[in-house]
């Protein structure tokens, strides 16, 4: 490895070594305050490192990694997303008598393996980092012991993912048994020169659907996602939504489009079939539930059925419409998630719908963003949730996808309803016999909302500067 091979790591070893810093820090002296900040340094570094790197691209750093601008781009959106989940971190974790600096050294250690996910061409290095983010994951459902239902949703997280990585593993030897690699340029190879002498990679790349199914949680391998969100820590389900989605979704972009995986029929059957069965399995199922948690969990698993339509769109069109529907996907969960979090009391979390009845009446401004954000879930014009199911379904009517566009907004209408009946409950009548839980604003919860909101009505008023950006960044791969 080479000096440039050197630099175009750094940002990676900066989350690398921020971990070291924090393990060498609590070995020393226990300081909450502290080690927040310097994460939350520590990932605004690694953001801007990647403005560093950009003058070194693209780089296939050994055969496990492409650094191009593709991965660029997730990576950023990884660090600012992780910054996010920190900044809303701090309060809630301060508000509970456990030790909490370890809690950010698995959230480094599962930031770092969703970036080598994203920047993987290789399947041995998607493994890795897989296997480094869903470690990291087991432990941060379970971290807050303070009643069964954390360690539950980490045992459940634990053993279905580790049946989804035996699926992976298998599939990625079908394919190594008839290409010889996993290395996608030699893949591609075998593919095009037909040498292989089997239907087997066929049948590998569908079994490492499973795999990549469980990470995005989509049907039928979805059942662990109403529980382990209601289970986690509401920080850890944010970034369980986002983080780590995102760095799946674009090593799964990045494989379909440089194997040219969309001209095999069979698979694009399959993500269309799981498309549809997400949008109404998640829609449907979230109209009966009551706990807030679990309605976004559902509707976490039908956005991602939207995020498909525009994945098998494909083309530049499909590729610019995924990526800023994740974009958008990211601030408004992330946003939501965060409102969880500061209405959470010291011994529970504010899940049920009842705990937010009233709320417009005693927290406007808690009940306002609360409302910004689950109006961009619905798709309501004004927001970048409204311009990223808007480009989705142009890519999809584009490429003449009708049935998953049709089921696209029948879905949208749909999911309305459910989203409509939380923010009733915040501008009803408060009761006066119920207790609401903590809602107070602190410096770091504040903030984050802050920026979230301003930036959800950004891009839904202004969407051109980042969809420029996206277009100059994401379209092609190396």
């Amino acid at each position: 490895m080479n000096a440039q091979d050197f630099y175009v790591l750094i940002p990676l070893i900066i989350i690398a070594l921020a971990s070291i810093v924090i393990i060498i820090t609590i070995a020393m002296k226990r300081y909450h305050a502290v080690v927040n900040v310097f994460s939350l340094l520590a990932f605004i570094a690694a953001f801007i490192s990647l403005f560093y790197v950009a003058d070194y691209m693209p780089r296939q750093v050994t055969p496990l990694l492409i650094i191009d601008n593709y991965a660029l781009f997730y990576w950023g959106l990884i660090f600012a997303g992780a910054f996010f989940v920190v900044l809303l971190s701090y309060k809630y974790l301060n508000d509970r008598d456990i030790n909490r600096e370890e809690y950010y050294i698995l959230i480094f250690n599962a930031v770092l393996g969703s970036v080598i996910i994203a920047a993987s061409n290789h399947f041995i290095s998607f493994f890795l980092g897989l296997e480094l983010l869903s470690v990291s994951l087991y432990v941060l459902i379970a971290y807050p012991r303070f009643n069964d239902k954390p360690i539950e949703a980490g045992i459940k997280y634990l053993i279905l993912a580790a049946a989804s990585s035996a699926f992976l593993l298998y599939g990625m030897a079908l394919v190594y048994a008839d290409t010889g690699s996993m290395f996608f340029p030699d893949i591609v190879k075998a593919l095009v020169s037909g040498t292989m002498i089997s239907p087997f990679p066929i049948f590998g790349f569908a079994l490492m659907i499973v795999g990549i199914g469980f990470k995005l949680a989509i049907v039928p391998f979805h059942l662990w996602t109403p529980d382990v969100y209601e289970g986690a820590p509401a920080p850890v389900t944010a970034f369980i939504a986002t983080i780590s989605k995102g760095g799946v979704f674009a090593f799964l972009l990045r494989l379909f489009y440089q194997l040219n995986l969309y001209s095999y029929y069979p698979l694009v059957a399959i993500f269309t079939v799981i498309a549809v069965a997400s949008m109404f399995t998640g829609n449907l199922l979230a109209l009966k539930q009551t706990n807030v948690k679990r309605i976004l969990a559902y509707s976490s698993i039908a956005h991602l059925g939207y995020l498909l339509v525009a994945f098998l769109a494909a083309g530049t069109m499909g590729i610019n419409a995924a990526t800023f529907y994740l974009v958008a996907y990211f601030i408004t969960t992330l946003g939501a998630f965060g409102v969880v979090t500061i209405m959470s009391g010291k011994d529970d979390e504010a899940e049920d719908i009842e705990d937010y009845k009233g709320l417009y009446h005693n927290r406007p401004v808690t009940a306002a963003i609360f409302t910004a954000m689950l109006f961009s879930l619905a798709g309501i014009p004004l927001t970048a949730g409204f311009i990223g199911k808007y480009y989705v379904l142009l890519s999809g009517v584009n490429t003449a996808l009708w049935v998953l566009v049709i089921s696209l907004v029948i879905n949208s209408v749909i999911g309305l309803y459910y989203y409509l009946r939380i923010i009733a409950a915040m501008y009803s009548r408060p009761d006066t016999d119920v207790s609401k839980p903590a809602a107070g604003f602190t410096l770091s919860t504040g903030f984050a909302l802050g920026i979230l909101t301003l930036l959800l009505l950004w891009f839904g008023l202004a969407p051109a500067g980042i969809l420029n950006l996206i277009k100059s960044l994401v379209t092609g791969f190396s």
